[in-house]
């Protein structure tokens, strides 16, 4: 007796075959998809990075300048006319105010407004210029006085009084010891590349 014979059903398999391939191609493009999405987040995480790191590296420039701006505040104008007999720091003068105990920003005044009109009253501030790491530096100093004129007339911040072995004996122990050094607020303004801005503000007694 004879048996029929299977024949094989091709049009099945090249069906079967051809969803196969479709289906490879679709998650073949997912993947795709997914590690362009994934290299494009790193490009921009190195980029955010490196932005990061270069502002950080401006605005210490902008410190070291300020730093260094102090330093010639103090060498080259506090020092030299606070000698005796020298009357310069008794009065206002180009970047100098003699009487600042009370300046400062307004309630709700921001530095940079605050700064303008410093300069644009006249104070025009000392060592204007740019450094070698494109820092433009300015720096206005005050006086902590109420007023014009000699410390001892003025109502100046002062020291307070020192107790040390130094002193003279009295009867209840060691005298204070008088100090006449005055406090001088220096405050400096720093204007960098990718428009670093930077303040920095020391006070001094001499």
């Amino acid at each position: 007796m004879l048996r029929p014979v299977d024949r094989p059903r091709h049009g099945l398999a090249t069906a079967s075959n051809n969803r196969q391939q479709g289906v490879v191609l679709l998650v073949a493009l997912i993947v795709l998809v997914a590690l362009t999405l994934a290299g494009v987040a790193l490009v921009r995480s190195v980029d955010t990075a490196n932005l990061v790191a270069g502002n950080m590296s401006f605005h210490q420039s902008a410190i070291q300048a300020g730093e260094r701006s102090t330093e010639l505040a103090l060498n080259n104008w506090l020092q030299p006319n606070n000698t005796m007999g020298n009357t310069t720091l008794h009065n206002n003068a180009t970047g100098y105010v003699a009487a600042g105990m009370n300046q400062g920003p307004a309630a709700g005044q921001s530095w940079d407004a605050y700064w303008t009109a410093l300069t644009a009253g006249g104070l025009t501030p000392i060592n204007g210029g740019t450094d070698a790491a494109q820092n433009t530096v300015q720096y206005i100093v005050h006086r902590l006085c109420a007023t014009t004129g000699a410390p001892h007339l003025a109502n100046c911040a002062r020291e307070p009084a020192s107790t040390n072995t130094g002193g003279s004996q009295t009867a209840g122990g060691i005298a204070p010891i008088g100090n006449n050094r005055v406090y001088y607020r220096v405050t400096t303004r720093i204007e960098g590349p990718r428009r670093t801005v930077a303040y920095i503000q020391t006070i001094v007694a001499l």
